[in-house]
């Protein structure tokens, strides 16, 4: 990979541990992991970046790795995610930075570009639509009840923890090879992700992500359109979101664009990091 360096930065009143690479002169990229990754995520993409003179930036979200952890599911509602990249931006002072999301990152991002699109400059989202569309989805979509049935366990007090944290986190371990395309995640990968689970508290504020939504939901200015230049890139075979996600998302975008990548599921950017860096890369050159 790229030479990266790595810091902690102060921002809306937590610390990001955050890897950075390229000149830092370029203009800024905003790499937003979802769950349950962290900035390692990115590794396939932040190379290519780099070299193409941007500066690039991963944090580990909050709640996630070696990022701060603060207590409480209030702490992890949509605009406090959004603050804290806000903060980033600040902090490399920018005035706005290109924003790449995948899973939650991707709805972090959606939320930034919806409610404070002065700090975007374009916007990626990755796998996952624009955070007032799953609803209508869910209201006509019954088999997206099912696929999304998990972020009901993920309610539960402790219990999900529990589950997940049993037999070295053999559950999150066999979600994540089961919904991805044969040997995208190596042995070495799963052992670098389960260093990040293992962090205290770590799993519960994973999972408290996930338990913010109905506050979120609330959230005035969830559901504006998206002003900013926008392209959705989506693996064909997502085993958690319906393809209708995306190009009802496309609907509240001003300047939107949607591209499918076959012979990919969830983890695109994993399986098809060549089709996704050109795509990423040809969208920002316009």
């Amino acid at each position: 990979m790229a030479d990266i360096t790595f810091e902690y930065i102060e921002t809306n009143g937590i610390r990001l541990h955050t890897a950075a690479a390229g000149p830092e002169g370029g203009e800024l990229v905003v790499l937003l992991h979802g769950f349950p990754e962290f900035w390692y995520g990115w590794r396939h993409q932040i190379e290519r970046l780099a070299d193409l003179g941007y500066r690039v930036i991963a944090p580990d979200q909050r709640g996630y790795n070696l990022s701060d952890k603060p207590s409480g599911v209030e702490n992890y509602t949509l605009n406090k995610l959004r603050d804290d990249i806000i903060g980033l931006i600040r902090h490399h002072n920018k005035n706005k930075a290109v924003i790449i999301g995948h899973d939650w990152g991707g709805a972090v991002g959606w939320h930034l570009a919806s409610t404070r699109p002065e700090y975007v400059e374009k916007l990626i989202p990755i796998n996952i639509p624009h955070p007032a569309v799953m609803p209508k989805v869910l209201a006509t979509e019954p088999q997206q009840w099912i696929k999304s049935s998990y972020m009901l366990f993920f309610q539960m007090a402790e219990t999900p923890e529990k589950a997940l944290r049993a037999n070295n986190f053999l559950a999150m371990e066999k979600a994540l090879l089961k919904s991805s395309r044969p040997d995208v995640f190596s042995p070495e990968d799963i052992k670098k992700y389960k260093e990040a689970w293992s962090q205290p508290w770590a799993l519960t504020t994973m999972l408290n992500w996930y338990r913010s939504i109905a506050k979120s939901g609330k959230t005035q200015g969830m559901d504006n359109n998206v002003p900013v230049p926008v392209q959705i890139i989506w693996g064909a075979d997502d085993a958690f979101l319906s393809k209708n996600l995306p190009k009802e998302s496309l609907k509240l975008c001003l300047d939107g664009k949607f591209v499918l990548v076959e012979e990919a599921t969830h983890w695109v950017h994993h399986e098809q990091p060549e089709i996704v860096n050109r795509i990423i890369e040809d969208f920002l050159a316009e």
